[in-house]
C-alpha cells in the first residue's frame, strides 16, 4: 500500500502535520507558476516512490507556495521545486531545484 504524501492547504494545517509527525518531515514547497509546476510534478512522482520505501522514516508533505506563505517564510524557501528536511520543526537541510531519484535518495540518506 502506498505511504500517503499529506498536501496542507493552509499554514495551520501545515504546521499541524509537523507537530503530528512522529519524526522527521520532508517538506517540499512547489508553486503554481508553469516552470515550477512541471518539476513539481516530476517530484511528486519520486517523493511518493521514496516515501513508500522509506517506511516510517520520515513524513512527506507536498506544500503549495501560495496556499502556505507562512511555512515559505519561516524556512526561507524563494524557488520551487524545493526540498526542506525537518526534525523537531527546525530545518536541517535545504535543497532547492529539481532531483532525481539518486539525487533525492542521497539528500535523505545523508541526514536520516
Amino acid at each position: 500500500m502506498a505511504r500517503r504524501v499529506h498536501q496542507p492547504l493552509e499554514d495551520q494545517e501545515f504546521d499541524f502535520i509537523l507537530a503530528m509527525a512522529p519524526g522527521p518531515v520532508l517538506a517540499y514547497f512547489c508553486g503554481s507558476w508553469p516552470k515550477a509546476l512541471e518539476a513539481c510534478r516530476a517530484m511528486d512522482a519520486v517523493v511518493a516512490e521514496l516515501a513508500e520505501e522509506y517506511g516510517t522514516r520520515f513524513t512527506a508533505v507536498r506544500t503549495d507556495m501560495t496556499r502556505c506563505p507562512g511555512p515559505t517564510r519561516r524556512y526561507a524557501v524563494t524557488g520551487a521545486p524545493t526540498a526542506v528536511l525537518l526534525m523537531d520543526g527546525e530545518a536541517v537541510a535545504s535543497q532547492e531545484g529539481p532531483m532525481t531519484r539518486e539525487e533525492f535518495r542521497e539528500f535523505l540518506d545523508a541526514r536520516l
